[in-house]
C-alpha cells in the first residue's frame, strides 16, 4: 500500500458539500472522528475531514482487494440510491438501493440470493438488515458513519454525514475515483461521463 502523499481533495471542497455536517447525537464509537461540537442554535456533531479523507483513501485500497462482482453495495437512504447506484457501476460492483429483501445473503431458496464476498452500506442504521445478514454470513462491512452510527458490526468507518445529498455524492464520487485510479482504469465509461460530482447528486 502506498504512503498517501497528501489529501485527496481540499478541505474547504469536504465542508462545501457538508461532509462535516454530523448529527445532534453522538455514539461514544465516533467519538474519535468527532472535530468539535457547536452549540450556537441547536447543538451539532462536526466530523473532521482529515479523518474523512484519511479513510476514503484506505478504504479504496481496502475495496480494491475484491473482484468488482464480488462486492455489494447498498443504500436504504434516498440521497444515497443514486450515488450508491454509479459507485457500484464503475468499479463493476453488484447493488441493492431502495428494499432491502430479507433473506437476501442469508436464504439460498430466494430468488434474490447472492453470495458477495463484501458489503459497502450508506448507513448501518438505515441499512441494518442488509448489515445483520452480512455479520451473519461473515462478510466484511465497509461503511459510511455519521456521527450517531455504531460501529460494533462495521469493519471499516468512513466518517462521513450519510444524510444529505452532496455529501453521499462526494464521497461515493471520490471513492469511485480513487478506486479506479489504483487499479488504472482511466478509460471507465462510467467514471468517464460522470466526472462532475453533481451528476452523482439525487434529483429527488
Amino acid at each position: 500500500m502506498s504512503e498517501q502523499s497528501g489529501p485527496l481533495l481540499a478541505y474547504e471542497e469536504y465542508e462545501a458539500n457538508a461532509v462535516h455536517i454530523g448529527t445532534q447525537n453522538k455514539s461514544k464509537d465516533m467519538q474519535p472522528f468527532i472535530s468539535k461540537t457547536t452549540t450556537e442554535g441547536a447543538t451539532i456533531h462536526l466530523i473532521d475531514v482529515t479523518k474523512t479523507d484519511e479513510r476514503l483513501a484506505l478504504a479504496a485500497n481496502f475495496i480494491n482487494q475484491y473482484d468488482g462482482r464480488d462486492i455489494l453495495v447498498v443504500s436504504a437512504r434516498q440521497y444515497g440510491q443514486r450515488p450508491a447506484r454509479m459507485f457500484a457501476q464503475a468499479i463493476g460492483a453488484r447493488h441493492i438501493v431502495g428494499r432491502f429483501i430479507p433473506g437476501t445473503l442469508t436464504n439460498p431458496q430466494l430468488r434474490t440470493f447472492i453470495e458477495p464476498r463484501m458489503i459497502f452500506v450508506t448507513d448501518p442504521q438505515a441499512d441494518s438488515q442488509a448489515l445483520s445478514e452480512a455479520v451473519k454470513s461473515g462478510l466484511p462491512v465497509v461503511g459510511i458513519c455519521d456521527t450517531n452510527n455504531h460501529l460494533r458490526n462495521v469493519d471499516f468507518c468512513i466518517p462521513a454525514n450519510n444524510k444529505g445529498r452532496r455529501s453521499l455524492a462526494l464521497v461515493y464520487w471520490l471513492l469511485s475515483r480513487e478506486v479506479l485510479k489504483s487499479r488504472g482504469d482511466t478509460d471507465n465509461p462510467t467514471w468517464n461521463h460522470h466526472q462532475k460530482i453533481e451528476d452523482w447528486e439525487s434529483s429527488f
